[in-house]
């Protein structure tokens, strides 16, 4: 008998991915998962910000980036500087990096949401290749008969269809969020 669970979580995993990085796209306020992909370079390798800092929301605009060692300062203000994705232009003063984070410009948000949809195809290419994955083994399959491999491509197709409209759904919802003034 085919099973489709393994499927079934290998497409919410792709729905999950999708989410954490729709958590980082950039909304117009302040949001410490916005540096979530930032990486520091700091005793001698790259590590995730969170790793070497912490972050905090100051107030709507502003983000503080409190370092657990005051050494790697000046490397976090250049990680945060250089993802050009970002835009943001951090301060430090010794202790803390505060980072502003600017209104963003009607252009600016029709980029975000470019480089979004841009993530919803790649989730959708994800969903695309546990389906074919399922496919493949399905008809590899010797000891199914003809009716079950036919039930199980149509139920694989029924799971594709309805991960592909929770990335949409998201991605719209999304959409709707980084376009709001």
């Amino acid at each position: 008998m085919f099973d489709s669970k393994e499927y079934r979580k290998a497409m919410e995993d792709v729905v999950t991915r999708f989410n954490g990085e729709m958590s980082k796209v950039r909304t117009g306020r302040a949001h410490p998962d916005m540096l979530g992909g930032v990486k520091v370079e700091a005793y001698g390798q790259y590590m995730p910000l969170n790793q070497v800092a912490n972050v905090t929301i100051a107030d709507g605009t502003m983000l503080l980036v409190t370092p657990y060692d005051p050494a790697t300062i000046q490397a976090i203000s250049t990680a945060i500087r250089a993802d050009q994705t970002l835009g943001l232009n951090p301060a430090d003063d010794g202790r803390v990096i505060r980072v502003p984070v600017p209104p963003l410009t009607e252009e600016r948000r029709r980029e975000i949401v470019k480089t979004a949809s841009g993530k919803v195809e790649e989730a959708k290419v994800g969903i695309r290749n546990v389906r074919e994955d399922a496919r493949k083994e399905l008809k590899g399959a010797e000891d199914l008969s003809e009716d079950v491999k036919k039930r199980g491509e149509k139920e694989i197709d029924d799971m594709t269809k309805e991960f592909n409209d929770k990335i949409e759904a998201l991605f719209k919802e999304k959409e709707a969020e980084i376009m709001k003034i």
